[in-house]
């Protein structure tokens, strides 16, 4: 029954990502707000529903994009599990861990997506696609950590009422 939450709550993030962030660039990047809210759900200490999320937001960002959906699923899977490992080893900095798994993520996510667009022979050079996208998407996804882990924190909180661990 917890795990209920996460459809309406990522239907919410992919329709307000999608009418709202995606508008709020920066040069040609604009923020992943399912990548932040994920990274910041599988940072909690409490939850055990961060792959099942992970999943969900596969299929939500694979069927809204015209990535295929293996690209999406693989970068939201290693989101969930650098998160994971992170939250295990450094849980005293629970915001330096957000921080690392929203650099990490996003790097992963424009990786892939590059190697996507590469292979089905959009070529964009290399530099263009750091500078122009990756970068401002970057400092726009860390913008967005902080808020988000918040939110994210006080939801599992919400969602896993007796098994405080901090």
């Amino acid at each position: 029954m917890r795990n209920l939450i996460a459809f309406p709550l990522i239907a919410l993030a992919v329709i307000f990502q999608s009418a709202v962030i995606s508008r709020m660039t920066l040069l040609s990047g604009y923020a992943d707000l399912l990548l932040i809210l994920l990274a910041g759900w599988a940072l909690q200490p409490q939850v055990r529903s961060a792959w099942h999320w992970a999943f969900v937001v596969a299929l939500f960002v694979g069927y809204l994009t015209k990535l295929p959906w293996p690209v999406t699923a693989l970068g939201y899977f290693a989101v969930v599990f650098v998160a994971q490992m992170l939250q295990r080893r450094i849980w005293q900095a629970p915001l330096l861990a957000m921080f690392t798994v929203t650099f990490i993520g996003t790097m992963v996510m424009h990786l892939l997506s590059y190697a996507a667009l590469f292979v089905a022979g959009s070529p964009i050079p290399l530099g263009d696609a750091l500078g122009f996208v990756t970068l401002p998407s970057l400092l726009l996804n860390l913008l967005f950590a902080i808020p988000m882990y918040t939110f994210m924190r006080d939801l599992a909180r919400w969602v896993y009422p007796g098994e405080e661990v901090e």
